[in-house]
């Protein structure tokens, strides 16, 4: 993972595409060992119509460099927004980034040999629903890439009807990772020892222009990770040879700008024997309507509902992450365990405005498109399953949200 400091503006999840239980790698070509194959991949389409610049949504690319074996050093991204609809959409250019006419670039960082980096171009509602143009983006590196077709696309930008807009975040795995949803000031960070615990730092963000009511989530681990704490409520099971958890919050609520999250907890095999451990992914979903007691029936969404709460992007609903393993030392001696003293809570928090970092905002580290089939492996056993369920509502002031025009 390459440390990076994202702007408050647009904290924002995000992302991998997924064939059958796990992902399916693509033959690296060959090439020089000074060489390193960059690709540069689109996944977020669309924006709600009522984004405000103060809560832009970042749209979500990948940078890819799992064709090779060797790092990619310096690996800058430059974007032309002089096609984009001023009348539709607007851009909001990150602090630290150069900006050159109608064009900015920033530095991404490095990017490891054999893992992905996602970055989000912050972009909102300025106007009303349609074609909003398109933004010209291009990746170059320090390190000689012997195939540069697939390092710029043009990615067409659509302006939804207003909706929420879930988009998912998490953090690769690391002994000492501080959990507060963002990599900011996270630089140097300690892999896990094997047989140790550490927490996943993740979030559901709702990046649209109305709330989102009801969370539902699904967490599936690399092989050789298992989890050592849920939330209530969620139920786990493997299946693949994975470890998988399917959650629902049927009562949250969450604004635009806000973010949700409960407190995760995942164990490194003691026989673990690589140095990273992936793919894991994160996948979240609205459940179209809130409930209020914790033993009722999910709701079905009305047709005035479904108008009104329909997902605007689905295509960034799933974030990828990685597991960092020490494999110098022997695993850490097991304490006692002791009884809980409390039960996880889930948070729905809002997302501070303006912007005090440099950079694109990272909106993930391995992510990509979402496979239909990956998908339903995530949310296999929610409909065999009655869940117990917390609920968390938060009330929304009618300023909170836009016109359905």
């Amino acid at each position: 993972m390459t440390p990076f400091h994202r702007p408050l503006l647009a904290r924002v999840g995000a992302f991998a595409l997924l064939v059958a239980a796990g992902v399916t790698g693509v033959a690296a070509p060959a090439h020089a060992a000074d060489q390193a194959d960059l690709a540069l991949v689109p996944i977020s389409s669309e924006l709600a119509k009522g984004v405000k610049e103060a809560k832009a949504k970042p749209f979500r690319f990948e940078v890819d460099n799992t064709r090779g074996t060797v790092d990619a050093t310096a690996v800058r991204v430059t974007v032309e927004t002089k096609h984009l609809k001023d009348r539709k959409v607007g851009v909001v250019v990150p602090e630290g980034c150069e900006v050159d006419g109608t064009a900015f670039s920033c530095l991404l960082g490095d990017l490891a040999a054999g893992t992905t980096e996602d970055f989000g171009i912050p972009l909102f509602s300025t106007g009303g629903r349609g074609d909003a143009g398109r933004l010209i983006v291009s990746i170059t590196s320090a390190t000689p890439d012997p195939n540069t077709d697939d390092n710029s696309v043009e990615h067409d930008i659509t302006v939804a009807k207003p909706g929420y807009d879930l988009t998912t975040w998490v953090q690769d795995v690391y002994a000492d990772v501080e959990v507060d949803g963002d990599e900011a000031g996270e630089a140097a960070l300690e892999p896990v020892k094997p047989g140790d615990t550490a927490p996943l730092d993740w979030a559901v963000f709702n990046d649209g222009s109305r709330r989102a009511t009801g969370i539902a989530y699904g967490i599936t681990l690399p092989a050789g990770v298992t989890f050592a704490e849920l939330p209530e409520g969620c139920v786990e099971q493997e299946l693949g040879g994975l470890a998988q958890a399917y959650c629902e919050d049927s009562g949250a609520v969450l604004r635009p700008g806000q973010f949700y999250t409960a407190d995760v907890r995942v164990k490194v095999g003691a026989g673990v024997t690589q140095p990273v451990l992936r793919p894991g992914f994160l996948f979240a979903a609205g459940l179209d309507g809130a409930e209020g007691a914790p033993d009722e029936e999910p709701q079905v969404a009305s047709d005035a509902q479904r108008k009104t709460f329909t997902e605007v992007d689905p295509l960034d609903n799933l974030a990828q992450f990685d597991v960092f393993v020490d494999l110098t030392a022997g695993p850490t001696p097991t304490p006692t365990p002791t009884e809980p003293t409390g039960t996880p809570t889930p948070t729905t928090t809002p997302t501070p405005g303006g912007g005090d970092g440099g950079g694109l905002p990272v909106t993930g580290v391995q992510v990509g498109l979402i496979g239909g089939i990956g998908a339903a492996v995530l949310l296999a056993g929610a409909a065999l399953l009655l869940l117990s369920r917390r609920r968390k509502v938060v009330v929304v002031s009618p300023g909170d949200e836009t016109s359905t025009d």
